[in-house]
This record gives structure tokens, sequence and C-alpha cells, in this order.
């Protein structure tokens, strides 16, 4: 197996020590031999080496880097004067390719070409130069580089100015190097099959039926009398939801938040002017059921607001626990049921209302929102229509749903309730992988895991990038707080797997070595 990381341990720069003589000093006399065998590069401290392994060898290497002057900047001058001004709003540079001779193959190549590409091309740089040997010029030439400048260096060790553009990549290089990705993302959904385009009117009899055998699996799924379906995201259900609670004028609420999605909550109701208390929760830990009937006992409260599953942490509330709470003290329970609906089974059975998406658990495409309800909403007219619940629960259908989106959906729900089953083997099954008991210490749902990794395990997610596996770690709030998810609801799960344990069974030999 190849893989690619970022270099990070004393033992890798010594290996890239080590192949940078072999390369750069036996190979090409470019520099002194020594006794060592070892050659470090001048601006090491600058580097950021993308290395290429067969299981746990090192056999090849490139650096990048992006601070001025460049190497080839004190070969030429500065590379601006030979480029178009578009070209040089960013620019970044790469150094020293080698790769052992035993391994220059085809496959190692275009592993490393890969992931030097996934790296660059994320931090948006316009374009790349390089230094490129004489002897490999053809190479070069495969991966998008052109000659800029006129050759420079000795007769044994000449070299060649190149550059690739942002430009040329995109319309040229991007679908040739593109890999199989795996993603391990709580949602969108990937589809595994083309999902084409229907004229499918939403007010024929055929698409009715669809409808309503959704209708009916979403309402077994869920326990309740009526769901409204919805084109948009889980953010408008939730504005839906909102709507309401402001509309029929309940009074004083209390929200519960724990994570970020119970904040994004508390944001959404300060916009719609609802008058609440907030319950603000440590992010992983649960909400204590005895606080809070304290707080119902004490106050009037009308509706209480929280988040099932917790996304960003993982974190699954005590929804039976709250639910005895709201009947104890007639209070009328408001969920965010987004993460965990088709997740697990549960009932929203005691819930005033809740919501949920086609795009996560489910495995469907995104874009149909579901807002539940053990009541018949009541029109409200100081609502945008829209987000008046009353249009969704009257029978007739009030505005285009495309049928695209629905059939896909009705597709996806056929597979309830095996489905439940084969998320929490998928669970189990992630958690024998390594770096999987660095998982926050909080109640789970089977649909993800989030781990908090060591400082030593800081590259994990781009290395993970950087070999098609593509897991939930990006958003800001996830960065801040060094958390990596891990979700199983991808169609492509076991493959992905398979490949997720083979590449950190190797990563954890190398960082512990």
């Amino acid at each position: 197996m190849y893989w690619c990381k970022i270099a990070q341990t004393n033992e890798e720069y010594e290996a890239i020590a080590r192949l940078n003589y072999e390369t750069f000093v036996e190979e090409i006399p470019q520099h002194e031999p020594n006794t060592q065998r070892l050659k470090v590069d001048r601006f090491h401290e600058q580097n950021t080496y993308i290395v290429v392994y067969k299981k746990t060898e090192l056999i090849g290497m490139v650096a990048f880097r992006d601070e001025r002057p460049f190497s080839i900047d004190e070969k030429i001058g500065k590379v601006e004067k030979f480029l178009p001004q578009e070209v040089c709003d960013k620019i970044c540079e790469i150094r020293l390719l080698a790769v052992k001779k035993n391994y220059r193959t085809g496959r190692v190549l275009l592993k490393l070409t890969q992931a030097l590409n996934t790296f660059a091309y994320e931090k948006g740089y316009t374009a790349a130069v390089i230094s490129g040997t004489t002897r490999e010029e053809k190479l070069y030439k495969q991966m998008g580089f052109q000659q800029f400048a006129p050759a420079i260096g000795v007769t044994d060790a000449q070299f060649l100015p190149m550059v690739l553009t942002r430009d040329v990549f995109e319309h040229d290089l991007q679908r040739r190097l593109a890999k199989d990705n795996y993603t391990f993302y709580p949602g969108p959904v990937k589809q595994l099959e083309t999902i084409g385009y229907t004229n499918l009117s939403h007010r024929s009899l055929s698409f009715k039926a669809i409808y309503e055998r959704v209708q009916q699996k979403l309402l077994q799924l869920a326990n309740t009398k009526h769901v409204g379906i919805i084109v948009g995201t889980g953010t408008l259900a939730n504005e839906v939801m909102l709507a309401q609670l402001q509309a029929q004028q309940l009074g004083k609420g209390l929200i519960l938040t724990n994570g970020e999605f119970g904040e994004r909550l508390r944001k959404q109701a300060v916009r719609w002017s609802l008058d609440f208390d907030v319950v603000e929760q440590e992010w992983g830990t649960l909400f204590d059921c005895e606080k809070i009937a304290l707080l119902l006992e004490t106050r009037a409260y009308e509706w209480m607001l929280v988040v099932h599953g917790e996304t960003s942490t993982g974190t699954c509330n005590n929804l039976d626990g709250l639910s005895q709470l709201a009947k104890c003290y007639n209070v009328k329970l408001c969920v965010d049921s987004i993460s965990t609906f088709g997740a697990m089974p549960f009932s929203l059975q005691d819930c005033y209302l809740a919501t949920a998406v086609s795009g996560k658990a489910i495995g469907a495409v995104s874009g149909l929102a579901f807002v539940f309800s053990q009541y018949l909403a009541q029109s409200a007219t100081t609502l945008p229509a829209y987000l008046d619940l009353a249009n969704y629960q009257q029978g007739a259908i009030p505005f285009t749903l495309p049928a695209v989106l629905l059939g896909n959906l009705d597709e996806s729900l056929q597979a309830y309730p095996v489905r439940y089953e084969q998320l929490q083997q998928r669970f189990e099954a992630l958690l024998q992988l390594p770096y999987m008991h660095f998982q926050l210490p909080t109640t789970r749902y089977p649909m993800l895991i989030t781990i908090q990794l060591p400082k030593t395990l800081s590259n994990l997610h781009i290395d993970l990038a950087l070999n098609g596996l593509l897991v939930h770690g990006d958003s800001p709030y996830l960065l801040q707080r060094g958390f990596l998810q891990f979700a199983v609801i991808q169609p492509d799960f076991d493959d992905a797997l398979v490949r997720l344990n083979e590449m950190l069974h190797y990563y954890e030999q190398i960082i512990e070595a």
C-alpha cells in the first residue's frame, strides 16, 4: 500500500536527509559529499515535506514552501519578472522531488503528485514554481509544469524554471489526477447513482402517491401525527419550528444548549424575538435533568427547546428524560432531531414540534426538511407563507416539491428498519480502529464518533485527506477545539473503513516509532 502524509517526526526528517543526499549529492551532483551521507536542506525550517510510504518505509518526498525569497528567485531573480501578473497573486515553490530508485514507478509518482496537488490546491495558490532537473523534464510536463525562463546551472546539473498555474491545473489536470475519495462526513450523503431529472408534476396523481407513501413512512419512524415536508435545509426546518412558537405567543421558554447547534438555535430564537432563558452546558456533557426540574418548578416556562443529537460533539441528549420533565411540568418540548432521525429508533410522540432532514442518517440527497408535530397547526397570517407550518398540513402540496428529491427520499426510506442495525454495526466496527479511544467521554449515538487528538496527531486530518479519506474537521468550531469526526452514514462506508483501517495502522507505527 502506498500512502502519503506530512512529515513531522525526527525519524522522518532523518530519512528525508538521507534521500536528499542520495538524490542531490550522489545521483545529481548538486552538492558536495559528506561522511554522514545526510543532506539537510537550507530551507528545512520553512519546508513542509509531503512524503510517500510503502507500508512503513519512506520511499519518496517533495518539499513545499511559500516564504520569499524562493530558491528559484535567487537563481533567476524574482519570478514575477517572467510570469503574467494574474498568476502571481499567491505563489508557492515546490522543491526536492525525490523517490528511491527502486520505487520510481507511475503509481508512486501519481500518488505523490495527487497528494501535493490536494495540499496546495486547498490553500488557494494561483501558481507553483519549480527548478526542474532537465533529466526529468518529461515527467514535469506530464505533471502540468511549463518552462517559463532559460535553463540554469552547470552542465551536469541543469535546471529548468517551470510553473504550474491554477488555471492549467483546473482545466487540464484536475480530472486526470482525480482519485477515489471516501468521505466520513455526517452529511451531505454521497449518492452512488446519478440522480436524473424528472418532469413529474407535483400536482399529478403519481406524485401524490409517492408523497403520501413518504409521509406515512416518516410518521411511522417518528411516531407523530403530522409532518410537513419542505424544500430546504435543517436550518429552515428550525426556522419553521421557531416561527410556530412566535406565532402562537406561547410565552417564556427554556433553551438547552451544549454545543454548536444548540447555540445556533439560540441565535435563531433571538431573531424571532422569542422570550426565553438558557441553560448552557459544557460542550460534550449531558444536561442534568434534576437541575432542569428545579428550574421548571420555580419558573413558569411554556416551552423547552433542545438539540437531540448535538453533531458538534456527538452527544446524544436524554430525550426520554426531557420528555418526562415536559409532561410533568406541562411544558411543550421542541426538538432538533436533525442528526439523530434515522440513525437509531426513537419516538417523537411526546414532542410538541421536532425537525429532521433527508440528507443525514436517512441517506437521501440533501434538500428536504421535515417538521413533525402532534397537533394540526392553525394558519398564522403574521408569518411568511413559506414558514407557516399550517400550509404543509392541509393535504394539498402547497409549493413546488421536486419529484427527483422526493423519489430519492422514498427509495432511501425503504431501507428502514434494517438500516438501524446496519448503522449500529458500522459504528461498532469504527470504534475498533486506532485513535478512536480519543473519543469524547459522552453518550453517543450510532452515527458518528468525535475524537479530540493530542498535539502529536495534529496533522491527521490533513494526512487522511492526502489519501482521499475525508473526515469532518474543517468547520471553525471543530478546528478551534481540535475535534475530528467520523460518520457512518455514507453508502460506501464498508470500503472506506478498510482503507481507513489500513492507513491508521501504518500511521500508528510511524508516529509511535
